[in-house]
């Protein structure tokens, strides 16, 4: 599973021109879901990103998750996260998860979110959706579960 993660001042997501969904300060997060992906993968990235330290405290320090600064998360389903671009000029999307086993781990990446005490906000899932986004700081971090999942080097 993958997460572009953005910090946000504000952020909007709108299909057909009509806005489906809104925050303020918080994170928005581009969710990608893959073939080897479960409920527990998506589970354990939700809390990881809800308690990501990526908000500025007083010394202008990132040390604040979304509980300290009131946050909210706005999570936008993204099969083109697992795009391959290593071949041709044209994306494959083999690595993608099929409909139901991505809606099923993005169900329980909101969940978990929102079962942590956080507002969560979505897009719709499959639709064609524009994203509006101030990104604050700019802060933009790419979570992979794969990746989170390896010991960190010595």
């Amino acid at each position: 599973m993958r997460a572009v993660v953005q910090r946000v001042s504000r952020s909007e997501v709108r299909v057909q021109g009509k806005p489906v969904a809104a925050i303020g300060r918080g994170l928005l997060v581009l969710l990608g879901v893959t073939h080897r992906d479960t409920p527990a993968t998506a589970q354990a990235l939700a809390r990881r990103v809800a308690t990501l330290r990526v908000f500025d405290d007083t010394d202008g320090r990132m040390n604040l998750d979304l509980g300290a600064v009131g946050g909210e998360v706005l999570c936008v389903s993204q099969f083109t996260l697992y795009g391959d671009v290593r071949r041709g000029r044209r994306p494959s999307f083999e690595a993608a998860a099929p409909g139901a086993t991505a809606l099923s781990c993005y169900r329980a990446f909101v969940d978990t979110v929102r079962t942590l005490g956080f507002s969560c906000k979505e897009g719709v899932f499959g639709a064609e959706m524009e994203v509006e986004l101030v990104n604050d700081g700019p802060v933009t971090l790419l979570l992979d579960s794969d990746e989170l999942a390896r010991p960190r080097r010595a």
